[in-house]
């Protein structure tokens, strides 16, 4: 492990691991060889220790066939009421998930791994309720048989002769946190089982006479102990692999190609075991030809049977269209660098006349490189037959319009001939007419056949028309022979020729379709500026891809119940229901597919996909599906672009995360800055009032009375500055915390222009300010309190940026249901330059009128953010012919005459 932990890529691949495993349960499998060995006894008996030290232990399902030892173990336990569910008019049992769920125990008891839920659960199988658990945080005990594993399935059928129909994936098994095993000696389980402990008497003959032999129960304990030992090794050899991938050590790559046959399954299953014996990559390769559409509906439905088995045992799944299969997979094996491809054994069959090679003979040829194993299968000559009956009733409906498509070109070319033979023209003329026929043909049909057919008719066709003697099939000339043979295998070469053309076409028109789909996908998604865009972008593409209703929700469907609806046009829309909104709820919350043609909540009208990364779930889509699967070929492109709706979902996401660290960046900046002048511009006026202050008590008999003024008058101007600047600074605080309330009340605006201008700085005595007011009686709704600081931050600019004897003028009028209030001075004004940033927080004007020890920037920003809140607007131009004016406007109130007439008698208004 420490060697391991040199490499970066290493260390990041093990916290990954790490991390995905905090939060979830853990999971103990009490694993067997065979029923009655005494699994669930011993776990019974686990979850007694565990209650005794303390864990909070529940029994979710255990199933006690009727043993005595085993019951009497339940006692003592908590256990969680089953649900009842009827399949086939029967009352059924089962383990209740949703109440396990609410009770969230410590550790929950549910007895039989693999067993299959009847319709009605949310899951198909129990496994998956126990992965929900583990998500929720639960730890679980279970049991299982070695014979039900998913990739040792084929191996016992073949020793016991009995197919085990309830399987589990390996990788469950595998990712178990402990598996305890549980042994017992064959003889001595032959022995319970005579005993009437294990089943009852004539449950225990048919056992014995047909399971349970010693020679099955001692082989099926040889691969349990050696499945034990392959996990015991795999969790040792997990740091050697990640060194060897961090080496850049090849690994062993292992592919099989996917098919409806029924060995297909047996295929599959072998490989998995082989990827897992050598550590290596495990690739499912499926090729899409021309003739997937003819495929029956029992066919298609094995086809995503063994796709689904290939997932279930940790295959990575790649689609291919081409018309040659061995072709197809030679090239992926070069790119993808495959070791090992593993093949159903097929049987050519051969005859003297026969030169076709088998297809592990042909893939050896163009592959050499690949080491090839071959799966010996019976020959099913049913399934063939059976296969080649399916497609001919399918292609039932195509054959009468490619028969009548194939006699409508004979007679044109037969007519044409005739015209000629009219026309004294020569029979490679007309022989030519033929040859074309047969392409035309070739284009009209859907099938290879037809045109195969159509070179033998044309051949006896120009026999029986043109060749003397006319209208018999006899050939008078021996030289006509050896045109008609020519002629044939011209125009079978042709036809065959011009199919395989057209085969490539329509594969290059796939390929160039979903290519062109994917790269318009692509560049809406990098061109979407929010999240919604990229919601409604991804809903379109899915929707024209699948020309399906897309319901697309963002976030947990729980609190987004309306999603965005992309609608097909001429396609109904479906209503979600409540139960289809629990499936989109459960689909985001346990970050797994759910709906139609999954296991998990199948009934339901939809497929709800998670569009998520490794880590977390952003929206989920839901399909509706019409009662039909995607085929491959549209649900690898749907994967592709869900991928990239996630990584546009999360480049958004980091976006804003991003721009909430540079706001909290720069408003860290801004208390830096604030701070940092704080402490210098706190520092002059208080040394000065320190030191005024320690000149009068130390020197005051020696100082005379007009110099004793002049400190008084030194230390009350910095104390006024103190004062104002902290004023400002609250009132910053309070504006950038949003706590600043506004008491807004009608308010005469003279009067607090009156009591703004006792607050100035005493310098004000040298400089002339000027009141000039349109109308004495103005009022306007403000915070008084907030608009005298407006007033004085204005007037003590204007005082500090002019120099001594400039006139200052405050001016208020109305216009409309304004008040327009303007601080005019005739200094040498500001550039325009500096107007653009007189408002930021912290700028300064740099002018040599103004008093160089003070100025924090503050006074401006703050004056503009108090105008806002009250629905102004402050602005700053140039005075005529020299100075400058900032101007702001407040909202007027009206004044009755009555009112009025108060005012002007000095007595309060009843505003």
């Amino acid at each position: 492990m420490r060697e391991n932990y040199r490499d970066p890529d290493a260390i990041l691949k093990y916290i990954e691991e790490n991390e995905m495993q905090q939060g979830k349960g853990k999971l103990k499998i009490f694993f067997g060889y065979a029923a009655g060995i005494g699994k669930t006894y011993a776990m019974l008996e686990a979850a007694h220790v565990a209650k005794s030290a303390g864990i909070d232990v529940v029994i979710g399902y255990v199933e006690p066939h009727t043993r005595p030892e085993t019951i009497e173990l339940t006692k003592g336990l908590e256990m969680i009421p089953t649900k009842s569910v009827s399949y086939n008019n029967i009352l059924l049992n089962e383990f209740n998930l949703d109440a396990t769920l609410k009770r969230k125990p410590q550790i929950v008891l549910v007895d039989e791994l693999a067993h299959s839920n009847p319709k009605g659960c949310r899951h198909e199988k129990r496994y998956q309720d126990i992965k929900e658990l583990l998500t929720a945080g639960i730890d679980v005990y279970t049991t299982v048989n070695v014979q039900h594993l998913e990739s040792l399935n084929d191996m016992i059928a073949g020793i016991s002769g009995i197919i085990v129909r309830e399987r589990i994936p390996d990788s469950v098994f595998d990712e178990a946190t402990q598996v305890e095993l549980v042994d017992f000696e064959p003889e001595e389980l032959l022995e319970r089982l005579k005993q009437g402990k294990v089943y009852k008497d004539k449950q225990a003959k048919n056992a014995l006479n047909n399971f349970f032999t010693i020679d099955n129960l001692v082989s099926l304990r040889e691969i349990a102990l050696r499945r034990m030992a392959d996990r015991v090794n795999m969790i040792q050899e997990k740091t050697l692999l990640r060194n060897r991938e961090s080496d850049g050590i090849s690994v062993e790559h292992i592919l099989i190609c996917l098919s409806p046959s029924p060995s297909n399954e047996k295929v599959i299953r072998q490989a998995a075991r082989m990827a897992s014996a050598f550590h290596g990559k495990f690739t499912a390769f499926h090729v899409e030809t021309s003739e997937f559409s003819e495929l029956s509906k029992d066919n298609i439905e094995r086809l995503n049977r063994n796709t689904r088995l290939a997932e279930q045992l940790g295959a990575k799944l790649v689609t291919s269209y081409g018309s040659d299969i061995a072709e197809q997979i030679a090239e992926y094996a070069k790119v993808a660098r495959v070791s090992k491809v593993v093949l159903g054994r097929t049987y050519t069959k051969r005859t003297m006349f026969s030169i076709k090679e088998s297809f592990s003979e042909r893939l050896t040829k163009l592959a050499p490189q690949l080491e090839i194993f071959l799966v010996p299968d019976a020959y099913e000559k049913k399934y063939v037959i059976r296969k080649k009956i399916t497609i001919s009733t399918l292609q039932r409906a195509n054959v009468f319009n490619d028969i009548m498509a194939s006699v409508g070109i004979m007679v044109v070319a037969t007519l044409i001939a005739y015209l000629f033979r009219y026309m004294n023209f020569s029979d490679a003329n007309i022989i030519m007419v033929y040859i074309l026929s047969v392409l035309f043909t070739s284009l009209a049909t859907g099938q290879r056949k037809y045109s195969v057919i159509y070179s033998i008719a044309s051949v006896f066709v120009f026999n029986f028309f043109f060749i003397e003697p006319t209208m018999t099939f006899t050939v008078s000339d021996p030289q006509y022979i050896v045109t008609v043979v020519i002629m044939f295998v011209t125009a079978f070469i042709s036809s065959s020729l011009t199919q395989k053309v057209k085969n490539h076409a329509r594969e290059a028109a796939k390929k160039a379709y979903r290519t062109e789909i994917l790269l318009e996908t692509s560049q809406k998604l990098q061109k979407a500026d929010t999240s919604k865009e990229i919601i409604i972008n991804t809903a379109e593409q899915l929707g024209k891809l699948l020309e399906k209703n897309i319901h697309f929700f963002f976030g947990n469907p729980e609190y987004n119940k309306e999603p965005y609806l992309y609608k097909v046009a001429e396609k109904p829309e479906y209503v979600l229901n409540k139960e289809e909104l629990a499936v989109a709820e459960w689909t985001f919350k346990n970050n797994k597919h759910a709906g139609f043609s999954t296991t998990t909540l199948p009934g339901a009208k939809c497929l709800y996909l998670a569009v998520r990364n490794s880590e977390k779930v952003f929206a989920v889509v839901g399909i509706e599906m019409e009662e039909r699967e995607i085929p491959a070929f549209e649900k690898d492109m749907m994967s592709a672009i869900l991928n990239e709706c996630s990584l546009a979902l999360e480049k958004e996401e980091l976006l804003g995360a991003q721009k909430e660290a540079d706001i909290k960046l720069q408003q860290e900046q801004l208390r830096a800055n604030l701070l940092r002048s704080i402490s210098h511009d706190l520092r002059t006026p208080l040394t000065s009032i320190s030191g005024n202050a320690g000149i009068l008590i130390g020197n005051a008999d020696k100082i005379s009375s007009d110099q004793k003024q002049k400190l008084y008058v030194d230390i009350y101007d910095d104390s006024m500055w103190l004062i104002n600047l902290v004023e400002n600074l609250l009132s910053v605080t309070r504006i950038e915390n949003g706590t600043m309330n506004l008491n807004l009340q009608a308010e005469l605006l003279d009067d607090v222009i009156s009591e703004a201008l006792r607050h100035i700085n005493r310098k004000s005595i040298k400089h002339n300010i000027v009141v000039d007011q349109e109308d004495e009686f103005l009022m306007a709704k403000m915070d008084a309190k907030l608009m005298m600081q407006v007033i004085i931050n204005l007037v003590d600019n204007a005082i500090k940026y002019t120099e001594e004897g400039s006139k200052i003028q405050i001016s208020t009028k109305k216009r409309k249901h304004q008040i327009i209030i303007e601080v005019s001075d005739n200094g040498k004004g500001i550039e325009d330059e500096q107007k653009e940033k007189l408002f930021d927080m912290f700028y300064t004007v740099n002018s040599p009128v103004a008093d160089g020890r003070r100025g924090m920037g503050l006074g401006l920003a703050l004056c503009k953010s108090i105008i806002n809140a009250h629905g102004g607007q402050i602005s700053v131009y140039d005075n005529k012919p020299s100075g400058t004016v900032f101007r702001f406007t407040l909202n007027a109130e009206e004044v009755n005459v009555k009112e009025k007439a108060l005012l002007q008698e000095g007595m309060p208004s009843i505003l």
